[in-house]
């Protein structure tokens, strides 16, 4: 599923985050790019074995992965370019709805659902969703089967250091309403993302991860 060239190109990009270095390894970049929109409508061709919503959604291969190019506003530190890349499943856009991804990178590749990038609207509402429902979430996630596959549980990629202005630190979902989005999520080998068995391996853990998604969705 992922090509041996695109792990390389990323790694390559890791070691050379400059837009000279960029701009002389176009081919390889549109490369990589043709191999993630490739991935997502795999994902895509496979949604009705771990979420039917997904598969009768419309599918844009535009919003199917995150890009290089970092925003300023979106920079962790001086790097031009993001050295690793999501690729989506998800029923809507991937900034305003919970979905499926695989997460892309050397030595740090892994698969699950969530929305971490939420748009302002879209965090309020899934802020919304725990307070309506603070005990839906814990359900899910001491489910065995959700247990398994996520050890970590729910995890974010931001935690706020207080409950956000017009909410209750008393509130049940207080933990989860700190988080600046959330998901699951299951390490994964290079070499699984390698191999003729990842979609099978994908679609375990999509199948394991979907009452989160139909939770928020």
């Amino acid at each position: 599923m992922v090509e041996p060239e695109t792990f390389m190109f990323l790694a390559d990009l890791a070691k050379n985050n400059r837009k000279a270095w960029m701009d002389a390894h176009r081919e390889e970049r549109d490369d990589a790019l043709r191999n993630f929109t490739g991935i997502a409508l795999t994902l895509h061709d496979y949604a009705d074995r771990f979420d039917f919503s997904l598969s009768d959604a419309k599918f844009n291969p535009r919003q199917s992965f995150s890009k290089f190019y970092q925003e300023s506003r979106d920079r962790v530190g001086p790097s031009l370019y993001r050295t690793d890349v999501d690729v989506f499943a998800n029923p809507g856009h991937p900034a305003e709805d919970v979905g499926y991804y695989l997460h892309v990178e050397p030595g740090n590749c892994h698969a699950g659902a969530g929305l971490f990038h939420p748009s302002k609207a879209a965090l309020a509402r899934l802020r919304t969703r725990l307070v309506d429902d603070p005990q839906g979430l814990r359900d899910i996630v001491s489910k065995p089967e959700f247990a398994e596959a996520f050890p970590d549980g729910i995890v974010t990629r931001k935690v706020l250091g207080a409950v956000p202005e017009g909410f209750s630190s008393h509130d049940p979902a207080a933990p989860y309403l700190k988080m600046v989005g959330l998901g699951c999520r299951k390490d994964l080998p290079d070499a699984i993302l390698l191999s003729g068995d990842v979609i099978d391996v994908l679609i375990e853990i999509f199948r394991s991860a979907s009452p989160l998604v139909r939770h928020f969705n």
